[in-house]
């Protein structure tokens, strides 16, 4: 099969069948692209994860712009956007089409209310196989504890979390290992 067509349906499913936005569909893009077909190996995945977070944008979309452009440049990109956003965009012009008549029924209600705790669980189980790649530890837990309170709490802005971050990460390896820090 033709590798576009072939990553646009991936993604497309992947979009289709996904409640909860970008987090939720980590575990399903890592088990189709890095596991099953093997296209990038798992730190290039957290990478693009993390690159995909830190620039605006919807984060489903941005992954699979930076996987499709890793994988194939702009062609590539493009299969796998519009993958990811043709589902949502179908759904949202369907509901938005039969909502008025349909929100009137208990039923829907109790649908939404069900999804609710698989979409957690869907969000959480990215976050932890991240931690364990990141090698989050017990000395290194308070990293994300913090910034994790920071934005909650006191409504730090992430972009300040980020920059602090990089500036931490990169005066670390500069003293911690500094005959790396000089190539």
């Amino acid at each position: 099969m033709n590798f576009y067509l072939q990553s646009f349906l991936i993604f497309f499913k992947i979009g289709l069948f996904t409640i909860g936005g970008g987090y939720a569909m980590v575990p399903l893009i890592q088990n189709e692209i890095v596991d099953k077909r093997k296209w990038i190996d798992k730190d290039e995945f957290i990478d693009l994860m993390a690159i995909a977070q830190s620039v605006p944008g919807i984060f489903a979309v941005n992954i699979s712009i930076f996987i499709g452009y890793k994988l194939r440049q702009f062609p590539g990109a493009l299969a796998m956007a519009l993958g990811t956003i043709l589902p949502s965009f179908l759904i949202i012009l369907t509901v938005a089409l039969f909502f008025g008549q349909l929100k009137q029924y208990q039923a829907v209600e109790n649908i939404f209310k069900g999804i609710r705790p698989a979409v957690v669980a869907l969000i959480a189980a990215p976050a932890l196989s991240m931690a364990k790649t990141a090698g989050i530890n017990r000395r290194t837990l308070w990293i994300p504890v913090v910034s994790a309170l920071l934005i909650w709490l006191l409504g730090v802005s992430p972009v300040y979390i980020i920059i602090a971050a990089g500036v931490g990460g990169f005066l670390y390896g500069k003293y911690q290992h500094p005959k790396h820090s000089s190539k």
